[in-house]
């Protein structure tokens, strides 16, 4: 199946129905951007981007890897930046189609470059960017050497690379239990993982400094849409019963962190 094969079965099966909301992949387009823009993954990833981009830089020029159906594309521009998505996929649900569609809708047409290519050979001159903004999409390069350097060659001088909500795993047999309990992989066969340090490895080598390396825990771009609040509740005995105390969230936190594909964020500036 392909990824929008995928999207539309999953749509249908009840048993999908969380996953596909707060993974804002609903067919309603808007709503998922409506919900995006409010959630708190966006407001913290904006503060991130903007605590290192200077107010003299605004609207700040975006590009989006691996832009998908658009939410964060979207986002940034009602934001007042302007933003070139990229995607490879042209489908009017989950790629290009969908960028456009919502460019319309929301009425950032003028903001909004749909660009449908890869992101190992990006169709962009040298320092053109003051932000390179990757959401869920570093894990799926199929060479993540060529994919971070392309991204660090089309970055201004001081420019922002941020990467959110990638998967982690420690090794082979980490990968193997990852893509093993990953709800959407027997589908489409489309998931990846990396360890950290190839991803870490991968952005120093193409010149960029690593500024924030932030684990499952640590920060909303990673945790949203669930809250402190939620995981206590998820981790409670049925749902029922309060943890008991601060030590058995950090336990909680330990595991999450632990977990074969966890998710993690960086944040990389360009030096030279």
């Amino acid at each position: 199946m392909t990824w929008e094969e995928t999207i539309k079965e999953i749509r249908n099966n009840p048993d999908f129905q969380n996953l596909v909301f707060e993974t804002y992949i609903e067919e309603d387009l808007e709503n998922n951007v409506n919900r995006f823009l409010a959630s708190e993954e966006f407001h913290v990833t904006l503060k991130e981007i903007t605590s290192f981009t200077s107010e003299k830089e605004k609207p700040l020029k975006i590009l989006d890897l691996g832009a998908g159906n658009g939410i964060a594309s979207i986002s940034f521009a009602l934001s007042g930046h302007t933003v070139s998505a990229l995607e490879p996929d042209p489908s009017d649900t989950v790629g290009a189609g969908a960028i456009r569609k919502l460019s319309s809708l929301f009425n950032v047409t003028g903001k909004v470059d749909v660009v449908e290519a890869w992101g190992e050979k990006l169709p962009f001159k040298d320092n053109v960017f003051d932000v390179v903004y990757g959401r869920q999409v570093m894990h799926h390069a199929h060479s993540l050497k060529e994919f971070v350097s392309e991204a660090s060659r089309v970055l201004k001088k001081n420019g922002v690379f941020i990467t959110t909500r990638d998967h982690v795993i420690k090794n082979d047999s980490d990968k193997e239990a990852f893509l093993n309990r990953h709800p959407l992989h027997k589908f489409y066969g489309g998931e990846n993982a990396f360890t950290l340090k190839e991803y870490s490895s991968a952005i120093k080598n193409a010149g960029l400094k690593i500024v924030r390396s932030l684990d499952a825990t640590q920060t909303a771009i990673n945790y949203s849409p669930w809250g402190k609040e939620k995981v206590k509740s998820k981790f409670s005995l049925l749902g029922r019963i309060p943890l008991l105390s601060d030590f058995i969230l950090y336990l909680v936190k330990v595991r999450l962190n632990n977990l074969p594909g966890r998710l993690h964020t960086f944040l990389a500036i360009r030096k030279d």
